[in-house]
């Protein structure tokens, strides 16, 4: 036994402190956690007959002492003086930063706690002891430091070579040799087509959100399942649709480090997020590296299209996304005195009659109002003029809206039909398990006759949404008498309070972006 072992020592107990960095360690590196637990052994010959191991901290970091309990508790239970000895494997298995480690040698020292690896003893009180764990724990934490620099630099030279594929975007797989191709699932393929011919059908994320959710459609989904990723079909969401929306991956290129860690201290806790970077800002950008369901030049419009959508709209480079408001120039008018954008109130009955203002200057800075006027005759001379230039193409425009429609309603139908497929092919699988399985072992033949009912259920479902959508599917084109009176219907639209405000606010920003510049305004 070590002189350093009093008897002092021995009539407390002793911990033992079982730590694995990640749950992956906790899984495979078996070896090095039963070697952790065998230091108990190590401390009964060494003469300890009370021995307490301390594991609730398997698959936690070391880098800091959030979230590690057990390291926690075993400082607790030092500094009430009652463990004569602290164990691990090695000393790294304690802390991995200076801050923490030191903290654990001055309370060990305090009170008289040894420290104990596979090697050797140490006394925390003893000076050249206390000098060894110093320098131990500066090794470590240099160690971490190293192999994460390590890490990092291989991480970024593989992505460089556009090579680091973690894991493939809905839509895609991911081949052996390290590459991305469209997923072989035709019904995932015509989900995410669909979703952008919608988006810039309506201009919007959230409008094509409220599309997909209006039909009913599902959107495809990742999850991790007992044979690896798998793709699932759930409800969508907003952030379901601005991820595929924003992602270059469906314009055929490859990316690394869109996003950046930011480190805070929110009420004494160290909180980590990440930030999306702006695109120029990116730290691998490849295009062409696969085959895309847009191009390039159409992922940098969408971009844009969100930019000006954003809610703050009041910045000089976005107007903000067409609302329900019936104001039609919201986002778009500018003071010509100050150049600011003007802000909208509403009065009369139910707040139906636009007044623009610039107050901006007041709300911010105190400064006198500057200019206001109504916005029901500005508002109608915008619309008389872009009547008057859209009065012409009336015919042609009704004629390529219809053609629009149809085609439209065609690739709701084709998405039906994929979803009806896909259903039809679960209530197969589900019969075939039925007819599998023993009839009278009905502990298993009821579960899996009510799989079927459900399946069949949904078929039913699918297959009357598509019959309702082929009966809505083929409008004719009128005949050319009615199509004469087109400009007046043109018109009575316009005029209609039946008809959607966003669609004529996207009318009138979409050939106006010289509106942006306060200079022509």
């Amino acid at each position: 036994m070590s002189e350093l072992i009093k008897e002092r020592h021995l009539v407390r107990k002793a911990l033992i402190y079982v730590r694995q960095s990640s749950q992956y360690q906790v899984l495979h590196n078996t070896e090095s956690k039963r070697l952790q637990y065998g230091m108990e052994q190590r401390l009964r010959q060494l003469g300890w007959r009370d021995v307490e191991i301390i594991d609730e901290d398997l698959g936690c970091s070391a880098t800091t002492t959030d979230g590690r309990t057990g390291f926690q508790r075993m400082v607790a239970e030092v500094c009430l003086g009652k463990v004569g000895a602290v164990a691990a494997r090695e000393v790294s298995r304690f802390a991995r930063n200076n801050r923490d480690w030191h903290q654990l040698i001055e309370m060990c020292g305090l009170v008289d706690t040894l420290l104990v690896d596979h090697e050797s003893i140490y006394n925390p009180r003893g000076a050249n002891d206390r000098l060894l764990l110093g320098l131990k724990g500066s090794l470590s934490e240099y160690e971490i430091d190293l192999l994460r620099q390590r890490s990092l630099e291989a991480r970024w030279a593989k992505a460089r070579r556009g090579e680091l594929l973690i894991i493939a975007s809905v839509g895609y797989i991911k081949t052996p040799d390290q590459r991305l191709e469209k997923d072989p699932d035709r019904r995932v393929q015509r989900a995410i087509e669909l979703l952008y011919e919608k988006f810039f059908e309506l201009g919007s994320a959230r409008q094509t959100l409220m599309w997909f959710i209006e039909h009913g459609l599902k959107l495809p989904a990742r999850r991790h399942g007992p044979g690896g990723w798998e793709t699932w079909w759930k409800r969508p969401s907003y952030p379901m649709v601005a991820r595929i929306l924003t992602d270059p991956t469906y314009a055929g290129a490859y990316s690394y480090g869109r996003t950046e860690g930011r480190t805070q201290l929110v009420n004494g806790a160290i909180r980590k997020t990440r930030v999306l970077k702006p695109l120029d800002k990116w730290g691998v950008l490849l295009r062409d590296r696969h085959e895309g369901y847009i191009s390039w030049e159409k992922f940098e419009k969408i971009q844009k299209m969100l930019r000006d959508n954003s809610s703050q709209f009041l910045q000089a480079s976005t107007r903000g996304a067409a609302k329900k408001g019936p104001a039609l120039l919201a986002g778009l008018m500018r003071c010509r005195r100050c150049g600011r954008k003007l802000l909208v109130d509403y009065s009369g009955k139910n707040a139906t009659v636009p007044r623009y203002s610039c107050m901006r200057g007041r709300l911010d800075n105190g400064e006198a109002k500057c200019i206001g006027l109504g916005g029901v005759p500005v508002d109608a001379a915008i619309s008389r003029e872009l009547l008057r230039v859209v009065r012409p193409g009336a015919i042609d425009a009704a004629v390529k809206a219809i053609t629009e429609e149809n085609s439209r309603q065609a690739a709701l139908t084709d998405a039906l039909l994929l979803e009806l497929k896909a259903a039809r092919y679960e209530a197969e699988r589900a019969r075939r398990q039925y007819d599998a399985v023993d009839p009278e072992n009905r502990l298993v033949a009821d579960e899996l006759e009510r799989r079927w009912n459900v399946s069949l259920e949904e078929v039913n479902h699918a297959q009357a949404r598509v019959e309702q959508a082929m009966a809505e599917t083929g409008q004719d084109i009128p005949e050319t008498d009615r199509l004469a009176n087109i400009e007046k219907q043109l018109l009575d639209a316009w005029s209609s309070p039946e008809t959607d405000v966003r669609l004529k606010k996207r009318i009138i920003r979409e050939p106006s972006v010289r509106m942006q510049n306060p200079k022509n305004n």
